[in-house]
Parts: C-alpha cells; sequence; structure tokens
C-alpha cells in the first residue's frame, strides 16, 4: 500500500546520536592532549571527555591506557624516514633515519620518556621499524651482537638533541664574560663560523658525526668509497 509523504517515516539528517570512535580518531585526540597540555594529562576520562563520548564507550574499545600509549608510540614510530635503507649508503641512511627522528621528538617533547622507556611489546609499527634497521645494520655488515647497541646508542643521542632543539637561544649567553671567557669565545666562535645554522643544529650534526665515524672503526664497517666523512646539509630539516 502506496504512504502519503504525510505518513512516510523521514530519515534521520545529520551527525548520529553516538560518536563513531575508531583507534586513529582515539589516538589523534590522545596526541592533541599530550601536545597541548603534556603526558600527565593523558587520563582515560579526560580522552573520552575529548572524544564526546562517555569512558564506558571507549572501553569498549581500548582496554587500557596502556594501550593507547602503545598505539601513540606507533604513531610515532610510523613516521621515521626508512626510505635511506633501501637506497642510500650506511652512513647516510642512518643520517636520515636520525634527523626525522630528532625531529619528530622534538615536535613532541612530552613524548620523549614515552618513548624512550615503554617497551615495544604489541606495538607493531615500532616492532617493524626496529626490524628494519636492524636488518640493514646486518646488511650493511654490523657485528650481531653490536646492532642493538649501535640502534640504543643513536636513540639516546637523537633524544637529547630534540630537547636541545627547544633550548633558547642565548641558553649559553653570560652577562659577565669574566667568568667563563673560554667557554664563552668558543660560544661565539661556533656561531660566527656557521650563522647560518642554530646552535643546536651545529650540535646535532657534530655528535651525528662523530657517532658515524666512530662506528666504522668500532663495527669494522667500512666507510662508502666517494662518501664525505661529514654532513653537508646546512639547514634544520
Amino acid at each position: 500500500m502506496h504512504q502519503s509523504p504525510e505518513t512516510t517515516p523521514r530519515r534521520r539528517v545529520g551527525r548520529p546520536s553516538k560518536r563513531i570512535l575508531s583507534m586513529r580518531l582515539i589516538v589523534d585526540r590522545a596526541l592533541e592532549i599530550v601536545t597541548d597540555e603534556g603526558l600527565d594529562s593523558l587520563t582515560m576520562s579526560r580522552l573520552a571527555g575529548a572524544l564526546e563520548v562517555t569512558p564506558a564507550a571507549l572501553y569498549n574499545h581500548v582496554s587500557s591506557k596502556d594501550e593507547i600509549l602503545r598505539e601513540v608510540q606507533d604513531r610515532i614510530m610510523g613516521q621515521l624516514d626508512l626510505a635511506g635503507f633501501d637506497e642510500d649508503p650506511w652512513p647516510v641512511a642512518l643520517r636520515r633515519w636520525a634527523m626525522s627522528y630528532r625531529n619528530i621528538m622534538a615536535a613532541q617533547p612530552d613524548l620523549i620518556a614515552l618513548i624512550a622507556l615503554m617497551p615495544i611489546n604489541g606495538a607493531r609499527a615500532t616492532t617493524v621499524m626496529y626490524e628494519r634497521v636492524a636488518t640493514a645494520l646486518s646488511s650493511y655488515g654490523w657485528p650481531k651482537e653490536s646492532i642493538v647497541p649501535t640502534i640504543v646508542a643513536l636513540e639516546s643521542f637523537v633524544f637529547g638533541s630534540a630537547y636541545d632543539a627547544l633550548a633558547p637561544a642565548n641558553i649559553f649567553e653570560l652577562e659577565a664574560d669574566a667568568d667563563a671567557p673560554v667557554f664563552t669565545a668558543a660560544n661565539r666562535a661556533q656561531l660566527e663560523a656557521e650563522p647560518d645554522r642554530s646552535a643546536a643544529e651545529i650540535a646535532f650534526h657534530t655528535g651525528l658525526d662523530a657517532l658515524l665515524e666512530g662506528f666504522t672503526k668500532r663495527m669494522g664497517v667500512p666507510w662508502p668509497a666517494g662518501l664525505c666523512h661529514t654532513s653537508s646539509s646546512t639547514e634544520d630539516e
């Protein structure tokens, strides 16, 4: 039987009455909270409020805050530049990886402690990243027992450099030069030598060059022929 327009039920328009959650949306909001308010502010109730759902609805999608943090870790680690391990000599590949790592961590400093201390078990993208780097180092000739120490050494340097990238430009300026004349002169000299680069950028590439060159001796891996031993990068990527 044909219904008249007046009696035909109308479909509701607009947003659904219940917010549709996904892990991507949950991680998006979690990162926003960490970025704007700090890691300590990320609680299940705070996150539920940001998502405009009840905590019970949030728990229907994730089991705990630790699961969210693993997903956050995966999101960050999935952004690292691994392309060099497919196409570049090992110093260039490691430099690309370390630079992308430093830049991402500098943009999310509240996550440095999370990334540094959280176990990787259950974090698939993170595990895939470490496997890719380890496989590349093995193919370059790294001794098996030295692969993980190499990765951790680079990460330790990256985390410190990420913090340094956020330091104020005048962090080493002194009102009374007489208190540290040698240090003051050295600080001025580095800035005069490379006026187009920040002190943090100079320090990062200085340390990374030293680490990469040191790996050739310690690991017994030859430096690629024709490749300069020091960074030619002049911009803060």
